[in-house]
C-alpha cells in the first residue's frame, strides 16, 4: 500500500492517512464553486468541483502538478454558455473537464437546434447524493463521492449523468464511474468525451504521449503540421510559435485495445520519474483524440476518450454515428487513473 502500513492503533481520525474534504470557493472567478479535495495518501490528490460537472481541476502526485490550467481556471457555473464559442471563456482546463452530454464538437444550428461548444455538462452543479469517507482502523480503505448532473429542458431532451469518483487510501489512482440515463419520453443524442488535460510539469519537453493505434489528422493529411507520417509527434516540444493564439492540431485515434477490451494512454516523464496511465473500455469509448496545443503560457497536450469524435451531433448524424438512448435507457462508462513511479 504504497508505504502505509502498521497504522493501527496510531491513528484517532482518517484524514492523517487521507480522504474527502468538502468547501466553498470564496474569491476570484470561482467564488461559490463547491468542492472536494480528495488525497489518496500516496501523493495522489485533486480537487473534484462539484458545482461544474464533478470535474476535477488541480491535481498532484508528490511536488508535481499533472493538469493544465487555463488563465481563468475553473470559473463559477454559466449554464447559459452553450451558445457559440462561450464555452471557451469557462474552459477551466483541468485534469478533467466532461463534454457533452448530447454534442461534442465545435458550434453548430440545425433543423435540430443550436449547439456550442462541446455541450454543457461542464457547467453545470451536481446534487451530491453520497460520500463515503474511509476509515482505516477497521479496514475500510475505499472512499468516494456520488453526484447527479441533469441537462434538462421541458419537451426534452432530458439527460441526467450520475457520477462516482473512487478510490482506496494507499493507492495512486481514481476511478469515475459515470452513467447516464435519458429522462425524457422520447429518444436523446449522446455524445459524451473525457478531456483530460495535462500540463507542467507532466508535460515538459521529452515527455512521452502514451496511445497506440490507427489514426488520421482532424483535417486531413494535406494541412497536417504535427500529425504527418514520419513526424516524432508523440514526444512533447518546447514552446512553439505556431501555437501562439488559436494555433493547435488534433488527431482521432482508434485506439488498440487488449484481451480484457481495455484501452491505455497517458504520459511518461522520465525527468521526474513519473508515468500517468489512463484506462478504459472500448466497448464504451471506442474513439480517442489527442489534443496538441504548445503555446507559449498555454502549454498543454489533451488525452480524450469518447464516444464520437468531436465532429459535432450534425455530422454524427449524417455519418449515421450518433447514439440515441431510448427512453429510460441508460449506458455507464468506466475509467482508472494511475500515476506510477518510474
Amino acid at each position: 500500500m504504497n508505504g502505509i502500513q502498521n497504522y493501527k492503533d496510531k491513528i484517532s481520525n482518517h484524514a492523517q492517512m487521507g480522504g474527502i474534504e468538502t468547501s466553498v470557493l470564496d474569491n476570484g472567478l470561482g467564488r461559490g464553486n463547491r468542492i472536494a479535495w480528495i488525497n489518496t495518501g500516496t501523493g495522489l490528490r485533486y480537487k473534484v468541483v462539484i458545482d461544474r460537472g464533478m470535474d476535477i481541476a488541480e491535481a498532484f502526485y508528490n511536488q508535481h502538478s499533472l493538469a493544465w490550467l487555463s488563465h481563468g481556471g475553473f470559473n463559477a457555473p454559466q449554464p447559459n454558455s452553450d451558445r457559440g464559442i462561450d464555452w471557451l471563456k469557462t474552459f477551466g482546463g483541468g485534469l478533467l473537464t466532461t463534454c457533452g452530454l448530447s454534442h461534442v464538437g465545435g458550434p453548430e444550428k440545425d433543423e435540430f437546434g443550436e449547439r456550442g461548444i462541446h455541450g454543457n455538462i461542464s457547467n453545470l452543479p451536481a446534487e451530491i447524493i453520497s460520500i463515503v469517507q474511509p476509515d482505516p482502523v477497521v479496514g475500510k480503505m475505499e472512499m468516494s463521492i456520488t453526484g447527479i448532473i441533469k441537462e434538462t429542458k421541458i419537451f426534452g431532451p432530458s439527460l441526467e449523468l450520475r457520477r462516482t469518483i473512487s478510490g482506496v487510501i494507499g493507492e495512486p489512482m481514481l476511478k469515475i464511474h459515470d452513467e447516464v440515463i435519458n429522462r425524457g419520453n422520447t429518444p436523446a443524442p449522446l455524445m459524451l468525451m473525457y478531456h483530460f488535460n495535462f500540463g507542467y510539469p507532466m508535460v515538459d519537453e521529452g515527455t512521452k504521449i502514451l496511445w497506440e493505434g490507427k489514426w488520421k489528422p482532424r483535417f486531413g493529411d494535406e494541412n497536417a503540421k504535427i500529425f504527418k507520417e514520419g513526424n516524432d509527434f508523440k514526444t512533447c516540444p518546447a514552446p512553439i510559435d505556431d501555437h501562439l493564439g488559436t494555433g493547435e492540431e488534433v488527431v482521432f485515434i482508434d485506439p488498440d485495445v487488449d484481451k480484457q477490451g481495455m484501452c491505455v494512454a497517458g504520459l511518461h516523464n522520465e525527468k521526474i520519474g513519473l508515468r500517468v496511465e489512463i484506462n478504459f473500455k472500448k466497448d464504451q469509448l471506442p474513439h480517442l483524440v489527442n489534443w496538441q496545443h504548445w503555446g507559449k503560457g498555454e502549454y498543454v497536450t489533451g488525452i480524450e476518450p469518447a464516444t464520437n469524435t468531436p465532429i459535432g451531433q450534425a455530422q454524427a448524424r449524417a455519418n449515421k454515428e450518433l447514439i440515441f438512448l431510448e427512453s429510460y435507457e441508460t449506458r455507464s462508462f468506466d475509467l482508472k487513473i494511475r500515476a506510477i513511479e518510474i
